[in-house]
């Protein structure tokens, strides 16, 4: 076997090697955020902290932060403190992956002796204590127990003293610290993978693979640069925020060998925890333009690398310590949209329309009612639940119905959500007409209806965004719906924040439908016939934005009563 031929079998062997090392964090998670909706990222580091390879599994603003990491964990814990059967472990936000909810898991690998490189992982946790998860907090003190970079375990022996602490300042302790043994043990089942290689390939070190993994990426990463034009453009967009809107803004330039994209005019810091850690925007920015530019080429530090990305210190996108930053993926979310609204002034016809853009999650702070005496069995508990609105359609194709882009986090089952305490989804289906009309229509949200077992009342942490502003068509194509947010009662609830529902009651939740692509008059009939049978456009809209005769819809219809398909 050649060199070259050797280094790319090793090259997707690491690919596979930190697959399974996501997979095993999946299994072995107690978190249903991990285990239900792949909140999660795995990597393999060569000895400079560099990353080599990252698991398909898991989101970009985790892995992309995390390539960051670890020289953090090599400068804090200091080289000659790395020893065999170490494990080490931060939520820092800014050394890690942007807030408290987020645990890293740095572990040495030794072959032979001699250490040759690190495994990391991270994963988002339920509950890290202070406010709980949500935007309240006004500094990151409230938002939480903060774990500075420190060893976990040294020579194979766990700190009890951190353990205790841990369980001592959060409502979950068996969820959280059972999380924190998971990803020690995915990072273990990498070490077990990669030694497997290195024996079978005869390597002392990973120096040679490395080299040949960076240099190709580097290489590959600067010719797609470089065939783009030399251009500079801008892109904004405004989002809700807390209490006042927030503005992004954004100025892409492109180099012959590299692409930047500077975050000057941006709103300035929130008083609430929305704020946004640089290393979060950094991974969504280069995110936006690897997926666009370069989606094929293997992530890793060196393709990463002539991405480059400014903010001013301060402003929403650069938050400093003690900034609240609990939901920093609200507004990181929605990074790509603006990128790509700068992005499609210079290749126009590659992006897509504008999405739901930030995760529509939810937390649900269950307790026994407290207006009167609760009913014996009733709980406290603590339920996190990944859902999401419409992707933005396509230049060629519909944008993808209630998926998450740009995270990628996986929208959780009804059965696990309810598994996990006393709270109950009385609905949870598509949003019709919530797509943006268009060439190519918006992907729809999702309706939830969301209450508790009888004897309960519980807080609702909301976390959404596009209330009052929803997502933008491109090329002539129609706005998605926006989120709406209220009780069966018809009372009125924020966007984000706490806030009490009491015995009884229900929250009722649309989720906000992707933009359109394209003006809607140039759809396809069929398509648009189609849209109509399976319930995913109205006969209104059919019509109206369409322009479907009265006898075609009525056809459809007919069809559709008689079980036909269109």
């Amino acid at each position: 076997m050649t060199t070259t031929v050797a280094n790319q079998v090793m090259w997707n062997r690491l690919i596979s090697v930190v697959e399974e090392q996501a997979q095993a964090l999946v299994r072995t998670a107690f978190s249903t955020s991990v285990r239900e909706a792949g909140d999660l990222s795995a990597g393999v580091y060569d000895l400079a902290g560099q990353m080599l390879a990252q698991a398909v599994t898991g989101t970009p603003g985790h892995v992309n932060a995390m390539a960051d990491a670890v020289g953090h964990f090599i400068r804090r814990i200091g080289r000659e403190n790395i020893f065999e059967g170490d494990v080490y472990i931060t939520n820092d936000p800014w050394e890690g992956t942007g807030h408290l909810h987020d645990i890293t898991v740095v572990t040495p690998s030794f072959h032979k002796g001699a250490h040759v490189g690190f495994f990391a992982c991270t994963a988002h946790i339920v509950d890290i204590g202070g406010r709980g998860f949500g935007a309240d907090a006004a500094s990151v003190y409230e938002e939480g127990l903060y774990i500075p970079i420190m060893k976990l375990a040294t020579r194979g022996v766990v700190d009890a003293t951190l353990i205790k602490i841990v369980r001592g300042n959060v409502r979950e302790p068996d969820q959280l610290v059972g999380d924190i043994y998971a990803l020690a043990t995915c990072n273990e089942i990498g070490h077990r993978r990669l030694i497997e290689m290195m024996i079978e390939f005869e390597l002392d070190d990973l120096a040679g693979i490395s080299h040949f993994i960076l240099d190709n990426s580097r290489r590959a990463t600067l010719e797609r640069i470089a065939a783009l034009p030399r251009s500079t453009a801008t892109g904004a967009m405004t989002i809700d925020g807390f209490d006042t809107p927030i503005e992004l803004k954004v100025k892409l330039e492109i180099f012959a060998d590299r692409i930047v994209s500077d975050f000057t005019g941006t709103s300035g810091l929130d008083k609430k925890g929305i704020n946004v850690p640089l290393v979060y925007t950094k991974a969504y920015a280069c995110y936006a333009l690897k997926c666009a530019i370069a989606p094929e080429i293997p992530n890793n530090a060196a393709s990463l690398a002539p991405f480059e990305v400014v903010a001013p210190v301060n402003s929403i996108l650069n938050a400093v310590h003690p900034a609240p930053v609990a939901l920093r993926h609200v507004i990181g979310h929605m990074i790509p949209d603006t990128v790509y609204d700068a992005l499609d002034k210079i290749l126009p016809h590659l992006v897509p329309a504008e999405g739901a853009g930030c995760l529509c999650n939810f937390q649900v702070s269950l307790r026994p009612r407290m207006d009167q005496p609760a009913p014996e069995g009733t709980v406290r508990a603590e339920v996190l639940t990944f859902n999401s609105g419409g992707a933005g359609a396509r230049p060629t194709v519909d944008g993808l119905n209630a998926t998450a882009f740009p995270s990628g986090v996986m929208t959780m089952p009804i059965e696990a959500t309810e598994h996990t305490g006393p709270v109950i989804i009385w609905r949870k289906e598509l949003r019709p007409d919530s797509g943006g009309a268009g060439k190519y229509r918006g992907g729809l949200g999702q309706f939830m209806e969301v209450g508790a077992v009888k004897g309960h009342e519980f807080d609702f942490q909301a976390m959404f965004d596009r209330v009052d502003h929803p997502a933008r068509g491109r090329q002539g194509g129609a706005n998605g719906a926006a989120t709406t947010i209220g009780q069966d009662d018809g009372t009125k609830m924020r966007g984000k924040g706490k806030q009490f529902v009491a015995h009884g009651r229900r929250v009722m939740l649309a989720f906000p439908g992707g933009a359109g692509y394209g003006k809607a008059t140039e759809r396809d009939p069929a398509l648009v016939k189609r849209d109509l049978s399976r319930g995913y456009i109205s006969a209104e809209a059919a019509k109206h934005d369409y322009e479907l005769s009265d006898a075609e819809i009525k056809t459809v219809l007919d069809s559709v009563k008689r079980g036909e398909t269109v």
